[in-house]
């Protein structure tokens, strides 16, 4: 009886010790359909992707200017999501949007990296550009950091 009531508890434990692992381990299945949902959401000029982001994260955009000169811009989540909220009807009245190619997913620890080629259509350039993804204060997947590469 103590061999069996020994194996249940072991059977158990190695269960949740996986459900544990498996719940934690980067899917890029996430990533991609949070990044598909970032892509429709930019499309459309909804402010709803703002909610993408979580409010601890971070942006980090390197501007270049017509003279070579580059300035570093970081912002907190919170700063970022309340700018775009604020530019989407601006970037709708010019028909400013991005897209996006050559998209990569890439774990990074508990995290997946989606690194893209951005094009704006507006401007005409194409840069770089990565998010990193995941778990948000033990919460959805959400944008934990952007980096991208701007022109004025």
């Amino acid at each position: 009886m103590k061999t069996i009531a020994h194996s249940c508890v072991l059977a158990i434990a190695l269960l949740c010790a996986a459900c544990t692992s498996t719940s934690q381990k980067p899917s890029a299945k996430d990533a991609q359909a949070l990044f598909n949902n970032y892509q429709l959401l930019g499309l459309a000029y909804d402010p709803a992707i703002a909610n993408l982001y979580c409010d601890s994260g971070r942006m980090l955009n390197t501007r270049t200017y017509p003279d070579g000169q580059k300035r570093l811009i970081e912002m907190k989540a919170p700063e970022w999501k309340a700018l775009i909220i604020t530019a989407m009807p601006v970037a709708k009245a010019r028909g400013d949007y991005s897209t996006f190619s050559n998209v990569t997913y890439t774990p990074e620890g508990d995290n997946i990296r989606i690194t893209a080629t951005r094009y704006s259509a507006l401007k005409k350039y194409s840069s770089p550009f990565s998010l990193l993804v995941g778990q948000c204060d033990d919460q959805d997947w959400a944008i934990l950091e952007e980096v991208g590469e701007s022109r004025p």
